[in-house]
């Protein structure tokens, strides 16, 4: 199926984790899961599994996806956390409730170039959203390790995105 794949991460979670120590960090952890989910059902997304710091959902429009990652972001940001996060599109694999397939990986490699507080998007996306309000800035092609040829990533821009509203692409 024909899918925009969102992976997030936690900046910093091992260091986090060893200064709260082992009960708050899972205290935090459990506030970012139960965010996620809700988040991510608002958004009309599928939350396909959390990653131990972080998420992977699946949306059927990319807008939705960073609108979301927008919303996370922020969100977490308020509990001192700070989130990364990297969308893409294409076809993925459906295996016993999880997904599969290049595009999963090609999502997980764009989380990987983010910064701390910033959301990447592959050119596929950014394609995929012009015309909508979102606001894409071009941070140059980056090699993704395992995948072939250069990719052309694009960041939400630092302006507050448009707030969530359901039915909105």
């Amino acid at each position: 199926m024909l899918a925009a794949v969102l992976f997030t991460d936690i900046v910093g979670s091992t260091e986090q984790a060893a200064r709260l120590g082992d009960r708050r960090w899972r205290q935090l952890l459990d506030m970012h899961d139960e965010l996620a989910a809700r988040l991510v059902q608002e958004a009309g997304g599928r939350l396909v599994k959390t990653t131990g710091d972080g998420i992977l959902a699946t949306f059927d429009g990319p807008a939705r996806g960073i609108r979301c990652a927008a919303e996370l972001r922020d969100e977490l940001r308020g509990m001192g956390l700070q989130l990364r996060a990297g969308i893409h599109a294409g076809e993925v694999e459906l295996r016993d409730g999880d997904v599969g397939g290049i595009a999963v990986h090609i999502a997980a490699r764009v989380m990987a170039a983010a910064g701390a507080g910033e959301i990447l998007a592959s050119r596929t996306v950014r394609d995929l959203v012009v015309g909508s309000d979102l606001a894409l800035e071009d941070r140059g092609t980056h090699p993704l390790k395992g995948v072939e040829g250069s990719w052309q990533l694009f960041a939400m821009a630092d302006a507050a995105p448009a707030a969530f509203t359901p039915g909105r692409r």
